[in-house]
């Protein structure tokens, strides 16, 4: 079995096979999480919102002072490259931009040569659609996520050591995944996924200490459309016990019903009505135009971006 799953990657320049994409040892993405990234997601042959993906990547890049070495327009074309190159109709494709390597391996990271990367692989699922029923067991975490005034949750990073260990947390209670809370006794996010709770027909979500997931403003989208109202606000922990209903939302899986949090069952532990009309509409939007989604085929593939047919 190969230690790596099919797909491309784009990489200096050059699109290879996933196996053979490398970064340095000394590449500061690598020894200091010092990179910020975006996944978009292909279903059906169409990327999903990837104009808010591309949005949030370059301002994410613009404030962490790194400096991508392609045009928005060239960004869109290599994803769509990878994607063709690889053959898939559903698939994860990520972008990445990293601080780099010094030439001199000099302290100061304005010496260092930002460096972008992307891949596209195979569609992965944080609760699969045969699953959505049972939903997702969610245990809360005593760890606490890594404030936002030490680092700004709106760029996307790879600062997860506080959300892996909360993982172990939820394992040692049967859950599957976690929700970390702010320390002060309010909702952050999960590992790679936002958290809503459903009360009385209104829904509500964080507003502070997590990424403003393109999936989270999808479903806030949605919602308005279905005249549900929705709130982007503190959430104390106790109302997830509370909650009517409660959904998780993510690039890996879209709407997920959360229907047990720790000990406890959410409701009677089935997906709501809410929740569900949610998820269908969801999924319909991925046939909508208007920057909702686009055919992989449509984006024009800009030339001076891309190395020649038969690179890979």
């Amino acid at each position: 079995m190969s230690a790596y799953p099919p797909g491309c990657a784009f990489v200096d320049g050059t699109f290879c096979a996933i196996a053979d994409a490398k970064i340095s040892v000394l590449d500061w993405g690598f020894l200091r999480s010092d990179a910020t990234y975006d996944v978009v997601h292909v279903w059906q042959g169409r990327f999903f919102r990837l104009d808010a993906h591309l949005d949030r990547f370059l301002a994410s890049a613009e404030k962490i002072h790194l400096t991508v070495p392609h045009a928005r327009d060239e960004i869109a074309a290599i994803l769509a490259e990878l994607v063709d190159r690889a053959g898939f109709d559903e698939a994860y494709v990520e972008m990445i931009i990293t601080r780099g390597v010094s030439p001199t391996f000099s302290r100061d990271p304005r010496d260092a040569i930002n460096r972008f990367i992307a891949f596209a692989i195979p569609f992965g699922w944080i609760l699969r659609p045969e699953e959505r029923q049972e939903g997702l067991a969610v245990a809360v975490s005593e760890i606490a996520r890594i404030p936002p005034d030490s680092v700004d949750p709106t760029v996307k990073n790879y600062h997860w050591l506080d959300l892996v260990m909360g993982m172990y947390d939820a394992y040692g209670q049967g859950a599957r995944t976690c929700v970390l809370s702010d320390g002060a006794g309010n909702v952050t996010e999960g590992p790679g996924f936002n958290i809503f709770v459903v009360k009385d027909g209104k829904v509500a979500t964080p507003e502070r200490g997590v990424l403003q997931g393109i999936t989270r403003q999808a479903a806030m989208l949605l919602l308005g459309e279905m005249d549900v109202s929705v709130a982007e606000r503190a959430v104390m922990l106790e109302e997830l016990h509370g909650a009517d209903e409660v959904f998780a939302t993510s690039t890996a899986g879209g709407v997920m019903p959360v229907t047990r949090i720790s000990a406890g069952t959410v409701a009677d532990g089935k997906p709501g009505p809410v929740t569900r009309a949610l998820i269908e509409r969801y999924w319909d939007a991925h046939t909508r135009g208007d920057g909702w989604s686009i055919a992989v085929a449509d984006i024009p593939r800009v030339g001076a971006a891309l190395p020649k047919p038969g690179d890979a």
